[in-house]
């Protein structure tokens, strides 16, 4: 499978294991992101609007050696998947998705009709946070998650795409696994208090895209000198609880 992000540091996130973590279940999965640090939809479409070669191209979750446009990236390779997603800021607010969310599936279908599209859903920040999106949520992170899952079902719905729920399987860690509860003592999924955590948090993530795109049970292995049980733990948030 050759897949492609329209995205920015979220997706960079999710990416980062993606490839290894495919190899290790035995899944060829070769893997491309568009890194712009905070891209809105909006300016996606700006850009594609413009025709910009902002894009640093992240290829199998390893840093950008070359710039490149959306449009480039649609019509240099044959993708079987391509998945948009929402500034992590504006994830909840679905006012913000349109027209552009709409703009950017047109164009992919003209482009790679083959291709099977995705919505990323992402995470909300953990209460605390001083990000100055997280004023749009009340600095609450219970009611930024909530936004995030309705807009989200709503933005998928309307593009007939299939979605990637990170920010579900995120937010279910916290919630229900103590060792998660970042607020009493547990280890963080973030690093930062919004990008997710260079070890456990984009190890969820990347399971979660694994599970989502193959649609075959989430087996976790021995991974990056992590805990085996803690793997186990995601590996159970991710196929469903």
């Amino acid at each position: 499978m050759k897949l492609l992000s329209i995205g920015n540091s979220f997706s960079t996130d999710a990416h980062r294991f993606l490839h290894i973590l495919a190899r290790q279940n035995s899944f060829a999965l070769d893997t491309a992101n568009l890194f712009i640090g905070g891209c809105s939809l909006k300016t996606h479409w700006q850009n594609v609007c413009e025709d910009n070669a902002y894009y640093d191209y992240e290829l199998n979750g390893n840093e950008a050696e070359t710039k490149i446009s959306i449009r480039q990236a649609l019509e240099n390779e044959k993708w079987d998947a391509v998945t948009l997603q929402q500034a992590s800021a504006d994830s909840g607010m679905y006012d913000s998705y349109h027209p552009y969310l709409s703009s950017l599936a047109k164009l992919v279908r003209e482009l790679q009709p083959q291709a099977r599209l995705y919505f990323h859903q992402t995470w909300s920040y953990e209460n605390g946070s001083r990000h100055p999106g997280f004023l749009n949520y009340g600095r609450d992170s219970r009611r930024m998650f909530e936004s995030i899952v309705s807009a989200s079902a709503k933005a998928a719905e309307s593009i007939g795409a299939d979605l990637i729920a990170t920010g579900t399987v995120i937010q279910y860690l916290r919630e229900n696994e103590k060792v998660f509860d970042y607020q009493n003592g547990g280890i963080s999924l973030c690093r930062d208090t919004f990008h997710l955590s260079e070890t456990y948090g984009r190890y969820a993530a990347a399971a979660t895209w694994l599970h989502t795109l193959t649609g075959e049970e989430f087996i976790a292995k021995e991974f990056g000198g992590m805990d085996i049980n803690l793997l186990e733990v995601i590996a159970k948030a991710v196929n469903g609880r």
